[in-house]
């Protein structure tokens, strides 16, 4: 067996047991049947010796542990949840919701690893919980990896944040092998005025705000966040794209442009119209703060990394979900209810969607 379908009513998901990548995540809503994640154009090609083993299935969203480099566990770019095989431990539907595990064939910074998907009658949404138990790790970088698909373009938007920043050396430093555009490092508290490396500023609310690019840039949540997210409207599809994360847990939006800016196997620049919408903890990636005494984030008492114990147990976190959008403006706010959260446009336009918040708390 090579992947695990699951299903509730109104939602599906797909996950491929080689590198843990759900493929497909789909939601049937008002007659429609939403689709938003994104598939490498390279899938089933054979991959250069010297890519990570996940380059050869890139699709949907997966776990990162540790997020970006995995030196520190001999481990290929973005860790061993993302590069290697997953088993199936079985799958259970009782009381209108269905739930997966999976534990990875590999330890994990020394830690036992097991996946939990969880889809519930009526929710656009999948539920997405990381265990590690045992392990060693003083301040792991850990995300969420979600890409979603934006040939077309999309609008973002996001919970308050501190501020935005790149990290010091851009995704491509090198032209000759690709192309970078965001100044790095550099940082703002407006994402719509963000410095370019030539001169001048990028709206990164806009997808695409340039053509041909691989640019990366992270959020700091604001203080007093009690809910995080992010959202992506396909305005000429028609579709929203939901992330929602506790803050307390996971600080910081991460965003990752790629849209033909490598020009080498397997990108080839034929990798386009992808937005990679990574939640965690990444303190290296933070340019400006990474060089700052004291750190700001630690100042702030932000959390930088997840902490593994040889005897103890901890958990990520993460919720993801589409469902239909023709509204205008960006989102303003997404705010919990009696049965979920209410999604509020500058438009005006809003929805009232089912969702379990209580799973982000843990």
């Amino acid at each position: 067996m090579q992947h695990v379908e699951i299903e509730a009513k109104g939602v599906r998901a797909r996950l491929e047991l080689l590198f843990g990548m759900i493929s497909e995540f789909a939601v049937e809503r008002d007659g429609r049947t939403i689709s938003m994640l994104h598939k490498a154009p390279w899938l089933n090609e054979a991959m250069p010796a010297d890519a990570a083993p996940h380059l050869g299935g890139l699709a949907g969203d997966f776990f990162c542990a540790p997020f970006g480099d995995a030196a520190a566990d001999g481990a290929p770019g973005h860790g061993w949840p993302a590069n290697t095989t997953w088993t199936h431990l079985g799958t259970e539907s009782k009381d209108g919701q269905t739930v997966a595990r999976f534990r990875l064939d590999h330890k994990a910074m020394g830690a036992d690893l097991v996946k939990e998907l969880r889809l519930v009658d009526g929710h656009p949404f999948l539920y997405q919980r990381h265990i590690f138990t045992g392990g060693s790790a003083d301040c792991m970088a850990v995300a969420n990896h979600a890409m979603v698909s934006l040939l077309n373009g999309g609008r973002l938007s996001f919970s308050p944040k501190r501020w935005w920043e790149t990290p010091r050396i851009p995704l491509e430093p090198d032209p000759a092998r690709g192309r970078s555009l965001l100044a790095c490092p550099a940082k703002s508290a407006d994402p719509t005025h963000f410095p370019l490396a030539a001169g001048g500023e990028a709206d990164i609310t806009r997808y695409p705000f340039a053509q041909r690019h691989e640019d990366f840039i992270a959020g700091v949540e604001a203080e007093g966040s009690t809910l995080g997210w992010t959202t992506v409207a396909r305005e000429q599809e028609g579709d929203l794209f939901i992330s929602l994360r506790n803050p307390a847990r996971l600080p910081m939006t991460q965003l990752w442009f790629s849209n033909g800016g490598r020009d080498y196997a397997p990108w080839n620049g034929r990798h386009l119209g992808c937005l990679g919408v990574e939640e965690g903890l990444n303190r290296a990636m933070l340019g400006h703060s990474l060089g700052s005494a004291p750190n700001p984030l630690d100042a702030a008492g932000i959390p930088t990394g997840l902490a593994l114990d040889p005897d103890g147990v901890a958990e990520v976190r993460h919720v993801i979900g589409s469902v239909p959008w023709t509204g205008g403006g960006r989102i303003e706010s997404i705010k919990p209810t009696e049965s979920g959260i209410a999604v509020t446009a500058t438009s005006g336009d809003a929805v009232s969607i089912a969702c379990d918040l209580a799973f982000l708390q843990g």
